[in-house]
This record gives structure tokens, sequence and C-alpha cells, in this order.
């Protein structure tokens, strides 16, 4: 599905097309109702809706399930999906000029017209979550997803900056970095915000390339940055040096991610589309469209990765119950006893955050938790199939990690190639295999 301008058009189009999309009748309140209403119809429905004293519409849960990712990424399966991006990130499409002033128009305000909700009961403020930041220095340009806590009494709005790309070029600027932030894409355009490809490759270009192979830009009038001219709002800021309290806020792990000083945004100008009705585009956080777009991009990665370790990978899952970040499992057609091990090491190194990764035989689903636990509980013994990787570096996410370090596990759950046949899954001829 191309998508020239980068705007959330084609995919609202697409849910409406297929009776996903619904639309609140009444005007919603901003502090958790409209949170409330998006998480009722997490991983089901999409929603568009308004919330009290705000001028624009906004949108939720737009990836509302695996299946709408892929039909807007044009694939039938994982294994396209996971070659599309591995593609994307080599061979970027290409970003054609557009004019800003004839996209955009001027308004009036600042931290009071982002489109910030509070979601969670203990969240430190209202949040946006779906901003693309974008920042160029003189040897590359950035672009990423950060959240933006704005403070209860709209005083000043922090930003959430871990240690990558864009905390590389703040570490730079002692002045504050430029920064364009775009809020309502494609999600496309998200997903490619999402990956992580070496400092110096443009997400953008990425973006273009999912996108059908070219992506219009239009540069902002006052730091030059380049934005997806269909995006629906614009804001053109400062980020840092200043710091302010951030947090806390609900993470994948559906947790509370600790409170931290982080840089505050000084907005100078903000725009909205004026070629496409504005609507803002909102997360839930910890929910199946914030798991997909992070988590996605790091599947791809495992997959491939375990590809070029061993013969081949029938399926590999950052699981929900892991939040798509800290549990991988991953099904394997075993030629060598040792294939199961390598696998497992081969996912952790694609995906650091990995903490615990299972190793199953082509014949378990790692879609189907019983069948995975039904593959531990028969063809696991500790000590063989059991490695244990103390003190490695963990996610930022896992609360029982100890100064960024954890213990890493790999479950080779794959059954001895000498020993098979005592493994076999039960048929009953006409019925298809016997689920567990």
């Amino acid at each position: 599905m191309r998508n020239i301008d980068g705007s959330l058009e084609p995919v609202l189009s697409l849910l409406r097309g297929r009776g996903l999309l619904d639309e609140a009748r009444e005007p919603l309140d901003r502090v958790y109702q409209a949170a409330a209403e998006i998480a009722r119809r997490d991983g089901l429905r999409a929603l568009l809706f308004r919330v009290r004293g705000y001028p624009w519409r906004l949108a939720a849960n737009l990836i509302v399930s695996r299946q709408l990712l892929y039909q807007l990424l044009g694939v039938e399966s994982d294994r396209e999906a996971y070659t599309l991006l591995e593609q994307a990130a080599s061979n970027p499409g290409r970003l054609e000029r557009g004019d800003f002033n004839s996209w955009y128009t001027p308004v009036k305000g600042g931290l009071e017209v982002l489109p910030a909700l509070r979601f969670y009961e203990d969240d430190g403020g209202l949040y946006v979550t779906s901003a693309v930041f974008i920042a160029c220095l003189e040897d590359a340009c950035n672009a990423s997803i950060h959240r933006i806590m704005v403070a209860d009494d709209a005083s000043y709005a922090a930003v959430r900056v871990v240690p990558r790309h864009l905390y590389s070029m703040l570490q730079r600027s002692p002045e504050g970095l430029p920064v364009a932030v775009a809020i309502g894409v494609d999600p496309r355009i998200l997903l490619a915000a999402a990956s992580s490809p070496p400092y110096g490759f443009f997400e953008l270009g990425l973006a273009a390339s999912l996108l059908g192979g070219s992506l219009s830009v239009c540069e902002t009038p006052r730091y030059r940055l380049p934005v997806p001219c269909g995006a629906s709002m614009v804001v053109e800021a400062v980020l840092g040096p200043e710091r302010a309290p951030e947090g806390p806020f609900t993470d994948l792990l559906q947790l509370y991610d600790e409170r931290r000083e982080e840089p505050v945004l000084k907005i100078d100008a903000v725009y909205v589309n004026k070629r496409r009705e504005p609507i803002m585009h909102v997360i839930l956080p910890g929910g199946v469209e914030h798991m997909l777009l992070m988590g996605f991009p790091r599947e791809a990665s495992v997959y491939n990765a375990v590809s070029r370790s061993v013969p081949r990978v029938r399926k590999v899952r950052l699981t929900p119950g892991g939040g798509m970040w800290l549990h991988a499992v991953v099904s394997i057609e075993k030629l060598h006893d040792g294939d199961g091990k390598t696998a497992g090491f081969a996912a952790l190194a694609a995906h650091p955050s990995v903490k615990h990764v299972v190793v199953v035989d082509d014949d378990i689903d790692p879609d189907n938790p019983r069948e995975v636990e039904w593959a531990i509980a028969t063809r696991l013994q500790a000590d063989r199939g059991l490695v244990v990787v103390p003190h490695a570096r963990g996610s930022t996410l896992d609360p029982s990690a100890r100064e960024g370090l954890t213990t890493k596990i790999i479950v080779d759950a794959t059954a001895p190639l000498g020993e098979r046949k005592r493994y076999r899954r039960p048929r009953i001829p006409g019925a298809g295999r016997v689920e567990r």
C-alpha cells in the first residue's frame, strides 16, 4: 500500500474497510476516560475520538494486530515481513522534497496543544506517546520515537531519551539540540523509527521503502529539519540542556518505569497539516500496538540472525507475556544436536534486551504457549538443555535487573535427534494433530 506523504489516511481507510474502526460519539476526558476506551479495544479494534477542549481528533489502536501490520506492509507471512525490513534497511527509498508552507499552517500555543493524555493512575503527568523526533547534525540525521511527559500544570515537558543515537546527538549539543517532532504519521514510519540501524542511516529512508519506495518530506522553517509532509502535527523545539523529572510511565512490560531527570522540550512553534485532516495518533502504553511497533523490528533481527546460524527456522516470536521484549521462542528444524543452543545464542546476540530464549522443534508453534510449555515439560533435561549466562547486559525495563545486569537463560527444549521417535506427537487420522 503506497503512501507518498506518510499521512494516517491509508491506515484509517484500511481499518474502515475491514470494519475495525470505532468512532466515539461524545468527546472523552483526556484524564483516564480516553485511555479506558482505548484499553477496552486493545488488540481488537481501532478508535477515533475527540477529547474535551481539544480541537483535533485522535486515533488509537491503529496497528490492531499482526495481521493488519502485514497487510500494511503488503506481505502474507513472517518470512516476507522480516525480509522486507532487512531489504529496506539496505535499500532505502527516496526522500522527495515538498514545500512546508504549502502543507502546514502555524497555530498558537505551546504545551497545551499537544495531544497528551493521562493513561494510568500513577503516571507522572500527561503523555504524548507517538512522537517521532527528528534531529540532524553535520554527519547524520536520526528519527526515533520518544515519549513526552507534560507536567500537570503544563509548566514543562520532559522527554525520555535512552542511550542510543538521539542521546549521543544530545551529548554533542551542550546548548541544546534543535528537533522536529512529528505526530500523527503512517505507522510504517513509526516502525522504521523504532528500528535500530547504524548511526548515520536515516530512518526516514527505511520508512520510504516500507511506504512503497518514496516519501515526501518538508523542511521545517526554523531548523530546516526534514519531516513527513503528511504528518498531522509538527513541532519545532529545542531539546535540553535543562532537565526535569519524567515519569513514572507504564512501559512495554505493563510496569511503571522509574522517575528520572530527563531533557526538557522547549517549544518554538507548532504547525498542523492543512491538506489533511489533523488526526493525532495515540499509542496505549503497554498495549498491543506499543508491543508490535517496538518489538517487531527486534523480532525480525532475531529471525535473521538465527537463520544465519541454523539451517531452517520455522518461526520466531517475541512473546506478549514478555512485552515482545524480554522473552523469545524460536522454532527450528534441527540437523545437529547442538543447533538448539546455537539458535539460542544467536537470538541473545541479535536482541540484547532478550532475557529468556526457549528453542523448540519445528512441530511446536511458538504462538501457542501451551505447546511451548508441553515441549519444555517433555523434551527438556536441565543438565543438558539449560544454559545460564550470568551478569549479562539486559534491558532497563527489567525491574529484576541490577545496575543494568541480568542473568539470561537459554532453554533448549528440542528433542535429541537420535531419539525423535520417543517424542512423536500423536495424531488421530482425519482429525489432524492433537492440540496441547
